[in-house]
């Protein structure tokens, strides 16, 4: 990572939590980050607990709320959805979109993806884009050509300059709780492809835009993978609901 992008750090809670949970969670997680001048760190935790955590993190300005989905939609008759316009009202800065569970389990396409993205940065907030690819797209060879077309369908749907706020993570999806994680090299070599395409409609946004990794990340591989060039961070799941381990991976990360 260069000096220029600082290391962001995402704790996705995914559907895990309780009141009680994120009152000592985030207490260890506070203290045992407090001295850390950076990474700038975002806590995605369940829609209904978002407005309790955001008053647990209100006094510290190194941490920031974000939300796990959204709707593409910005009001009306959705059941059961949530807009970025709701998400901004009570306190998010980010919102993940297109996480490879979303993708799998409720038939999210790159179209859908695009389209969230736009209606979060349409609210000032900053979409974390996740693209991935499957283990048998890997074993294929196919890897490249998943990655550019994820990245693609967000580069014809946004304009050029609103490129540059976006937050990337590439989250290999045989990796992602399976206790694998993808070698430093792999994910350098993804991370490279995608700023690559970026940089296809602005030089400028490839250069600032971060691009996370995500797939099992835990306090013992952080550091290597963090010390690719081109990862300015990480997106985290099982790790982030345990403190010590977050506490490790956001230590890995400090510039």
């Amino acid at each position: 990572m260069t000096q220029e992008r600082q290391n962001l750090i995402v704790a996705n809670w995914k559907m895990n939590g309780a009141f009680e949970m994120a009152n000592s969670l985030l207490e260890e997680v506070l203290n045992g980050t407090r001295q850390f001048k950076s990474p700038s760190i975002v806590i995605c935790p369940p829609f209904v607990y978002l407005q309790h955590v955001a008053q647990l993190i209100e006094s510290n300005s190194s941490v920031s709320l974000g939300a796990q989905n959204c709707s593409e939609h910005s009001a009306g008759a959705y059941t059961g959805e949530v807009s970025s316009n709701m998400l901004k009202d009570v306190g998010c800065q980010y919102v993940i979109c297109g996480h490879s569970e979303r993708r799998q389990y409720n038939g999210e396409t790159d179209e859908d993806v695009a389209q969230k993205a736009i209606s979060i940065i349409d609210r000032q907030l900053t979409p974390i884009v996740c693209v991935g690819e499957t283990l048998n797209e890997r074993q294929s060879g196919k890897t490249d050509l998943v990655i550019e077309r994820q990245i693609d369908s967000i580069l014809e749907h946004c304009e050029k300059q609103l490129v540059d706020r976006i937050t990337i993570a590439y989250e290999p999806i045989w990796a992602i709780g399976t206790g694998r994680s993808a070698t430093p090299e792999q994910a350098q070599e993804v991370h490279h492809l995608i700023r690559n395409r970026i940089a296809t409609l602005s030089q400028s946004a490839a250069d600032g835009c971060r691009i996370l990794y995500g797939g099992s990340v835990t306090g013992e591989n952080a550091a290597e993978v963090l010390g690719q060039i081109d990862v300015d961070g990480c997106l985290v799941g099982g790790a982030s609901l345990k403190a010590a381990q977050f506490i490790e991976i956001c230590r890995a990360a400090q510039r």
